[in-house]
């Protein structure tokens, strides 16, 4: 094949492959249907590769029928070089063919068929998707699974969640599903306590889907109502550490939302988070996490619950301590404020002093007020430094010129 020339406009401008597909988009560049289709819906890009016009991503792809057919002559005609000839693509998938496919969840004996057809498409090609979000698959697999857990059955459970992680449910669509079912919240607490099979990945698909639920901009009707039971998930979970890595960001994520909420940091403290955010933090897990973990901690540590079960952990102000300064700028800050908090608030303070001078957390503020840091962060090391200087005046530490201290 390297010594027949392939006419240039054969090439897909992306692969650089000869075209099997091929389509145009509005810009009226042709590519290959695959390299288009994974530079917008995968890359998530915006404008024309060749153009670099703008191209949304609902803006249609119109299949290029007479060029696919030159091609599949052109390969024809070269055959005897080696080359093979494209087949002709299957018909993409309508709406219909799978609004069909979703009645037929209404029948018992066809479910579970049903629910491995839709994961079939929706994880084999791209170009699938939009049918199936404006079919209205998305909620239909909340319902199925709410469907589930009122029947206490779990066959289906686990292909109808990985159908949600290709094809997560459009907002407008979650609130409504939301607001006609209180249970989709109990049903996927529900799947994280079911053994299942492949309990990692269910797991972690059922906690992405909770982290699309339960994200920055949440109604407080959804907030408000989460249950004891639903962090006890949660934390078991964490405890348990059968869970992927994007899982666990995934839980992160959902019980830093749910702690903005004075009650939800009450129950999250009785599930015992604290404690397992710190064995899981003690595991020198990724940045991002870090920042997940102290994130919540900084919450936790707003309410008396919080701060008591952070403290019975023999690790915890050593490990927050530790992370100052070394992880980044989100981190220093959390940091510092639950630093602040428990050595303000927590009762019997003065054996939470002496920790925080063992484990070397005032050596931490003092150097804060000598290296180039935000403003706000001095003045809050200084603060803490200032109240406690009592308690702390005989440490090396305070070697540090006392007038930064006072300033």
């Amino acid at each position: 094949m390297d010594d027949i020339e392939v006419p240039h406009y054969f090439i897909c401008p992306i692969s650089l492959q000869i075209m099997k597909d091929p389509v145009t988009v509005i810009t009226g560049i042709t590519y290959d249907r695959e390299s288009i289709e994974h530079w917008l819906f995968t890359g998530k890009n915006t404008t024309c590769p060749v153009s670099k016009q703008p191209l949304p991503r609902d803006s249609g792809l119109t299949p290029n029928h007479t060029l696919r057919r030159l091609i599949q002559a052109w390969c024809t005609q070269n055959a005897s070089h080696g080359i093979d000839r494209i087949p002709t693509p299957k018909p993409p998938l309508d709406k219909f063919q799978v609004i069909k496919l979703i009645k037929h969840l209404s029948k018992p004996q066809l479910q579970l068929k049903t629910v491995r057809q839709l994961e079939l498409l929706a994880a084999g090609s791209e170009r699938n998707r939009n049918p199936m979000v404006e079919a209205g698959v998305p909620k239909a697999m909340l319902l199925f699974i709410a469907t589930c857990f009122k029947n206490q059955q779990i066959n289906g459970v686990e292909e109808a969640l990985s159908v949600l992680n290709y094809i997560p449910v459009p907002s407008e669509e979650l609130n409504q599903v939301l607001a006609e079912n209180d249970c989709i919240i109990d049903s996927l607490t529900w799947v994280l306590c079911c053994e299942m099979e492949n309990h990692a990945a269910v797991r972690s698909h059922a906690m992405i889907v909770l982290k699309t639920i339960i994200k920055p901009g949440s109604s407080s009707a959804v907030l408000e109502t989460l249950k004891p039971e639903f962090f006890k998930a949660i934390v078991g979970i964490l405890r348990s550490g059968n869970i992927t890595q994007e899982g666990i960001n995934a839980a992160l994520h959902v019980l830093l939302e749910a702690s903005a909420w004075g009650r939800n940091r009450i129950m999250m403290a009785e599930a015992g988070a604290a404690f397992e955010l710190i064995e899981l933090e003690l595991g020198l897990p990724e940045r991002r996490t870090t920042e997940l973990i102290l994130g919540i901690l900084f919450h936790l540590c707003c309410c008396a619950d919080g701060r008591a079960q952070f403290l019975s952990h023999s690790g915890s102000i050593a490990v927050v301590s530790k992370r100052i300064l070394t992880v980044s700028a989100a981190v220093d800050d959390r940091a510092v404020l639950i630093l602040s908090m428990i050595s303000k608030f927590s009762a019997g303070t003065y054996p939470v002093l002496q920790e925080m001078l063992r484990v070397g957390a005032v050596a931490k503020l003092c150097l804060l007020l000598q290296i180039d840091c935000a403003a706000y962060l001095k003045e809050k090391a200084r603060e803490i430094l200032r109240s406690h200087s009592k308690e702390w005046k005989d440490s090396p530490c305070f070697g540090v010129n006392p007038r930064q201290i006072y300033i």
